[in-house]
């Protein structure tokens, strides 16, 4: 599966995370899915952490609501959600893939590992809870 974002929409969500640090960042992906299963990234949510941790990240219902019903008012789709992992690489993390309860989503990790050199990769993950699947999505950051 192929994933496009923006760059100005990358650089939106590095921004964000940078200044979460030490804690995980996350929000949500909005965006259109194409007949061959492409998606494009249209807009991003930047939400609060309500853990305010670095090691997992959890969403205010109430934020994630008004996001979803921001989405449905712009005619656009819930694509997925994203986090940084402010000290570790861009992939899940065993607790990642636990709650990773949808498989149609598309799941961004930015590492903030490397402060110089940031990584954003895409991942879908699906399966019965005690035998995940992750796939790496190919990530493409666009011009405007």
């Amino acid at each position: 599966m192929r994933i496009t974002i923006r760059q100005s929409d990358f650089e939106k969500i590095l921004a964000y995370a940078l200044s979460e640090r030490p804690n995980e960042a996350c929000g949500l992906i909005a965006g259109r899915e194409a007949e061959d299963g492409s998606r494009s990234i249209e807009k991003v949510y930047l939400l609060t952490n309500t853990d305010h941790t670095n090691e997992h990240f959890s969403i205010d219902p109430k934020a994630q609501l008004a996001a979803v019903k921001d989405m449905r008012a712009e005619g656009l789709s819930p694509l997925g959600n994203w986090h940084s992992h402010p000290e570790t690489p861009s992939r899940p993390s065993e607790e990642d893939k636990r709650l990773a309860n949808d498989s149609k989503a598309t799941y961004l990790i930015l590492s903030l590992e490397k402060a110089d050199a940031p990584v954003l990769n895409a991942f879908h993950i699906e399966g019965e809870q005690d035998n995940r699947t992750v796939r790496k999505e190919e990530l493409i950051i666009t011009e405007e």
